[in-house]
């Protein structure tokens, strides 16, 4: 099942292989890359070929698949032991992506069960993890919509859409929806330095679907603020800690502080598998940091004068106090704090 505004699939399986869109390439090329080993995807979600915590628990998924698979190969009777190591390579890969470790349990936890060949039952299980991720996507996208009144200017920032999750989007998922009601006029898109996510794969999404986009300088979201009156900001997370802070991408914070003080509506989309109940809050979340190259660089040349440094964190952490409303695909959860997140958990 596909909707409107919904043609975009990162992540497939195709004859016994991984396929995966690679995104550090779009817009100019789309390019497809198969993998059959789980030290490649495990690779791949390091080298962002795949990104956004969604995409990435999926890509986990099957990579566990591959995994299995070949260490039943090598030896039927010990693939239940052996395939640990490349539990925790795949750990490694993406440290803040909260999403990576419920797949890796997830899937882990149906070994003991597991008799003869495992490759068909996990197989089962990734197939359903990915299509139980689109489903969560299009509930999302119906209850952020209907949060929306009227015709919408919205912000959002990185890319939460298709390309982050395994199809719809969660930021993107509600404006998708909303734009299919009628309920949004324009997106502006921060551009998202040093990956530019939003330059080059939120604008390619809502360019391919024929929703109007924006593009702007993340220093110029209070300026758009103040000029455009946009009614929402509406991000994704790569982890929620139990007491509602938001792990994003690196910039969010900054988008959640101007949308308090301009008075701009403040909205976190993302699955419950996104929700850390072992985190009780953002101080707790692991930043990942990534090279000093990707801020000194600008397309493989040199930009900053020698031998200078760079500090460089992927995610930064939004207060539970700046967001107005976290979507997930079990309900909505405004002004979010402890005892609201566990209240919509054991539902």
């Amino acid at each position: 099942m596909t909707k409107r505004y919904d043609s975009i699939r990162p992540i497939r399986w195709e004859n016994d292989q991984l396929v995966l869109i690679d995104q550090r390439v779009l817009p100019q090329k789309e390019v497809l890359l198969r993998y059959d080993d789980v030290a490649s995807v495990a690779q791949a979600i390091t080298d962002m070929v795949v990104r956004g915590a969604p995409a990435i628990g999926i890509t986990a998924a099957y990579g566990i698949v591959l995994a299995a698979r070949n260490h039943y190969a090598k030896s039927a009777d010990n693939w239940k032991t052996n395939i640990t190591t490349d539990l925790d390579l795949l750990a490694a890969a993406r440290p803040t992506a909260v999403n990576l470790f419920w797949a890796i349990k997830h899937m882990s936890s149906m070994f003991k069960d597991i008799v003869g060949d495992p490759e068909e039952v996990l197989l089962e299980a990734a197939h359903a993890i990915l299509q139980e991720d689109i489903e969560a996507n299009y509930e999302m996208g119906k209850l952020g919509a209907s949060l929306l009144v009227g015709k919408n200017k919205v912000i959002t920032h990185c890319n939460a859409g298709a390309l982050a999750t395994g199809g719809y989007g969660t930021a993107l998922g509600v404006i998708r929806s909303a734009y299919e009601q009628g309920k949004i006029s324009q997106v502006y898109a921060d551009e998202t330095r040093p990956w530019m996510q939003g330059v080059r794969l939120t604008a390619w999404e809502l360019q391919k679907e024929g929703i109007p986009v924006t593009l702007m300088a993340e220093g110029a979201a209070a300026m758009l603020m103040r000029a455009e009156k946009p009614d929402w900001v509406i991000v994704g997370s790569d982890r929620i800690a139990a007491n509602g802070d938001v792990a994003n991408k690196i910039g969010t914070y900054s988008l959640a502080v101007n949308a308090k003080q301009h008075g701009v509506k403040f909205m976190v989309a993302a699955p419950t598998t996104t929700i850390d109940m072992d985190t009780a809050c953002g101080e707790d979340i692991p930043i990942e940091f990534r090279s000093e190259s990707e801020l000194l660089m600008v397309a493989g040349q040199n930009m900053a004068p020698a031998e200078i440094d760079a500090w460089n964190p992927v995610f930064d952490v939004t207060p539970a106090e700046l967001v107005d409303v976290i979507v997930t695909q079990k309900g909505l959860i405004y002004e979010p704090d402890s005892l609201k997140i566990s209240n919509l958990l054991s539902t």
